[in-house]
């Protein structure tokens, strides 16, 4: 009870819900005003543009935000004014349908923020179709929908620069609970009986979560001048705050150990269960402290865990004295390992909770600029893709098709009095993947049915009509909070609301149509993404697997330097961490897309799996010993360890040539060095090191295996 209780404290606390009251705030209020002095059409009007505008309000830098908006606008007042006069004539309105499908679909090879933009302008379009306008009405009714944009434009950018930490701090909040999630199903690993599979299963698919996340935070601290360049004390601290976060997930990913054997050795003295609870205990304090971040509140009550990590030291102390025979090595350094990540934490505590400005001075070696991503929006990259090898051009032509095929059902089958629904449907479920459109569809349908039953259910019962508008909203917000979280109560709560907003206009009851026409775009768009020009994720898999790959290679090239002597700073490092994380999540991704695909299209789903958790296996060791080297740079030359690094190296590079033949010339190690230390002295953790380094060469040797079979 008290763990659901702070979910839902999360819930109100989360950008999303500022999200879902800020949208319902612009796209309300113009009707609202306009409709107090007599004008609801015109308000009406307004919060159409407010509303479709908002649609492109991904989150973000401010700047990106503005300058998303202020494109959205301008074009949407283009296609609000063609469409105003291509509806006079059913064959030019077709015509605009198509081209404009086409065109705005295309606007996906910018990324999430232009293709936002263009859905926001299909949007305008199919919401104007059936709207009766005189030629001479059209400019100032497109004038009209600029205003409501423009004015939503300005709540948002006013909203941000009186609050400008405020997004970041929520966004931070949730990655770090996301981060504590997956460290609970890293302590799952420890209970008795526990499913070692199913658990990598879930740590996968809870690694894409964090992954995707942490690129949202990158955004909102890395790409804000105010944060880095200015060095204001708020945003460093909370810079510095992501910084340690992101360290403390490689030290997550960069534990591994055979599961199978240390239960088999250590389950009967208890000794693991109780080291999952301290695990458990760690992913509390990080909670505690991501809601303190995310409600912006102070969080005095910080656990001292050193009491419980004693206990495990005695204990693993007393299984070594009872049993000389038995090597408690690997107890000890997951104690090592559970002492850090609650000194990672303490360290992320005090960023939070400090005045001082001592902690701004930390860190500053690092080129934060380096570790975003910055779109190019030449109209270069737009032409390039015009070709049937693209994905994307796929996908358009795709729209095209089916938004003809919509709108030619909404004039001939279904004829209702708001028949663009079908459009409306297609377009929001029509996606690149298969998967993806299925899934969208699935959430689409459940959701319209759902609302549907509970609209007719809140009409029915309730007469007030302030009671009805307070209803409205709640649902408003709702919808607008979940649009981005749970697909399936934003459209539960979108429905009643359409249905509540269409009696305060006089319409009668639509639900019937409403799900009529659902009903038919999503049967349009699922069928389509089967049959025309499908996307399948195996025909897609061969890219994951190499760019996996090649950032292996990447990332084994940065130890493999610093054990030959050469000084990496950590900024490569880290870049190197990055991309292969990434990387990973893409193609952990892909294989949770493909399972949801026709079971004829699921090729070489077993090895599959396999190579993704010998990957995660790849990386944490690789992420270990370049954890290592960072703490405690080589003093000498291991010639062994050189070799073996390059063994590993070869290994991938050679299977990446097999996968893909048109990948950039991967980086050759150069020369080793000649000065090297005769005998070095043999200490334990030189030994370990070259038992980790062999396990890597091992690990590429199983990685080139199984994809040799997923290539036959």
């Amino acid at each position: 009870m008290k763990k659901q209780g702070r979910n839902i404290q999360n819930f109100f606390y989360s950008q999303y819900f500022s999200d879902g009251l800020r949208i319902t705030f612009g796209v309300l209020l113009p009707s609202l005003v306009f409709a107090r002095f007599g004008h609801l059409e015109t308000g009406l009007t307004l919060s159409l543009g407010a509303l479709c505008v908002s649609g492109s309000d991904n989150p973000g830098p401010v700047y990106h935000k503005r300058n998303g908006m202020l494109v959205c606008n301008l074009l949407m007042f283009v296609v609000a004014i063609v469409t105003g006069f291509a509806r006079m004539n059913v064959f030019t309105l077709g015509t605009e349908i198509v081209t404009f499908a086409f065109i705005f679909s295309m606007f996906t090879v910018y990324g999430n923020r232009a293709a936002s933009v263009g859905t926001a302008c299909l949007l305008i379009m199919i919401l104007m179709m059936d709207k009766a306008l005189l030629p001479t009405q059209v400019l100032g009714y497109s004038a009209t929908i600029l205003a409501g944009g423009v004015w939503y434009m300005l709540l948002s950018i006013a909203f941000f620069s009186i609050r400008p930490y405020r997004a970041a701090q929520q966004a931070l909040g949730e990655n770090l609970m996301d981060v504590a999630k997956f460290l609970r199903i890293k302590a799952d690993f420890y209970r008795p009986g526990a499913d070692i599979d199913e658990n990598y299963h879930k740590l996968i698919s809870q690694q894409i979560h964090v992954s995707q996340n942490q690129d949202a935070v990158r955004e909102l601290l890395f790409k804000s001048r105010m944060m880095v360049k200015e060095s204001t004390h708020t945003g460093r601290l909370l810079i510095l705050a992501f910084v340690d976060e992101v360290d403390m997930f490689e030290a997550m990913m960069a534990t591994h150990y055979d599961y199978q054997a240390l239960h088999q050795r250590f389950e009967k003295t208890g000794i693991l269960e109780q080291m999952g609870k301290a695990i458990e205990h760690v992913a509390d304090e990080l909670d505690n402290i991501a809601f303190a971040i995310q409600s912006n509140t102070r969080y005095l009550h910080l656990t001292d865990l050193n009491p419980e990590l004693e206990r495990l030291k005695t204990k693993i102390d007393a299984i070594a004295d009872a049993n000389k025979e038995v090597s408690t090595l690997v107890l000890k350094k997951i104690l090592i390992n559970i002492r850090n990540l609650n000194q990672q934490v303490i360290n992320i505590y005090n960023y939070h909770d400090s005045k001082s400005v001592e902690l701004t001075d930390a860190k500053n070696d690092v080129e934060y600029s380096r570790f975003v991503n910055h779109q190019e929006y030449d109209p270069q990259i737009y032409l390039d893709n015009l070709s049937l090898s693209s994905s994307i051009f796929k996908h358009s032509i795709r729209v095209a098709f089916v938004c003809l095929v919509g709108f030619i059902a909404a004039k001939t089958i279904t004829q209702g009095h708001h028949s663009y629904w079908i459009l409306l449907t297609i377009i929001v479920i029509l996606k690149p993947g298969f998967s993806l459109t299925k899934q969208r569809n699935y959430q689409r349908l459940i959701g319209t049915i759902g609302g549907g039953v509970l609209g007719l259910l809140t009409l029915y019962l309730v007469k007030d009509s302030t009671a009805l508008f307070i209803i409205l909203t709640v649902c408003m917000v709702g919808a607008y909070s979940f649009q981005r979280v749970n697909y399936v109560v934003s459209v539960f709560l979108m429905t009643p609301y359409v249905l509540i907003l269409f009696r305060f206009l006089g319409i009668g009851n639509v639900v019937e149509e409403r799900i009529l026409d659902t009903a038919v775009g999503s049967a349009a768009a699922f069928i389509s993404s089967y049959f025309i020009f499908p996307t399948w994720e195996f025909d897609q898999i061969r890219k994951n697997l190499s760019d996996v790959l090649v950032a292996n290679i990447n990332y084994l090239l940065k130890v493999a330097e610093t054990l030959s002597g050469k000084n990496i700073n950590t900024t490569e490092y880290k870049l190197a961490r990055k991309d292969i994380y990434v990387k990973s999540a893409n193609l952990s991704a892909a294989f949770e897309r493909m399972t949801s695909e026709p079971k004829k299209r699921q090729q070489h789903l077993k090895e599959l799996h396999k190579f993704v958790v010998l990957n995660h296996i790849l990386t944490s060791y690789i992420g270990t010993v370049a954890s290592t080297l960072l703490n405690k740079p080589v003093d000498h030359v291991h010639p062994e360890n050189v070799k073996l690094i390059k063994r590993a190296i070869n290994i991938l590079n050679e299977t990446v040539k097999k996968v893909h033949n048109d990948i950039p010339e991967i980086p050759k190690l150069g020369a080793m060095p000649v000065t090297v230390i005769p005998s070095p002295e043999a200490t334990m953790d030189s030994h370990l090191l070259k038992e980790q380094l062999g396990f890597i060469t091992k690990v590429s040797g199983d990685i080139a295996k199984i994809t040799d079979a997923i290539l036959v």
